[in-house]
């Protein structure tokens, strides 16, 4: 249902755009990655438990998605830096109203070579639940190139670089 109300205000707002000439703007993010406050349980929050898991003592993440599963994920400074471009753009600079914005996609594997640069006590398993199903319908990665051609969007944290924040960042927390 929250995928078929998000494409309902979609269509909605570029209706009012076009029709009413509104300055409707949306955005489509991946999965976000943030310290600011601790995972809900989405099917997304592996990126983030794995960070929070990291800097405890003995450091053991079970996953709950493959260990292969690859799905797009952006940092939150990006999201916000992204974002705040996005509103500040001119209005006939934009040629659709609904943008998606990427940071990078990885895999729980790869981040946990990622973490363990940082951390070399991480470890981490695998433990499949319904995620994983969830997990299996999404892209692995969101097409941002319009972004990138008409408001300059770029993302500034690859994977290393989210892992060298978030710890540091837990860590001071």
């Amino acid at each position: 249902m929250y995928g078929v109300a998000k494409v309902y205000a979609e269509l909605l707002g570029d209706w009012y755009a076009r029709v009413k000439k509104v300055d409707f703007r949306s955005l489509r993010y991946p999965g976000v990655i943030s310290w600011r406050s601790p995972p809900g349980g989405g099917t997304t929050d592996w990126a983030c438990d794995s960070y929070f898991t990291a800097v405890k003592h003995n450091p053991e993440y079970r996953c709950f998605v493959k260990e292969d599963t690859r799905l797009p994920m952006i940092y939150i400074d990006d999201v916000i830096e992204g974002t705040m471009k996005f509103l500040q753009v001119d209005n006939t600079k934009l040629s659709q109203r609904v943008y998606n914005m990427n940071g990078c996609s990885f895999t729980p594997s790869e981040q946990a070579l990622s973490i363990k640069k940082v951390v070399p006590a991480y470890t981490q398993t695998y433990s499949p639940d319904f995620r994983q199903a969830i997990a299996n319908s999404w892209p692995e990665s969101l097409d941002d190139s319009i972004a990138r051609k008409d408001w300059g969007w770029e993302p500034k944290f690859g994977l290393d670089d989210i892992t060298r924040e978030m710890i540091a960042s837990l860590r001071q927390k």
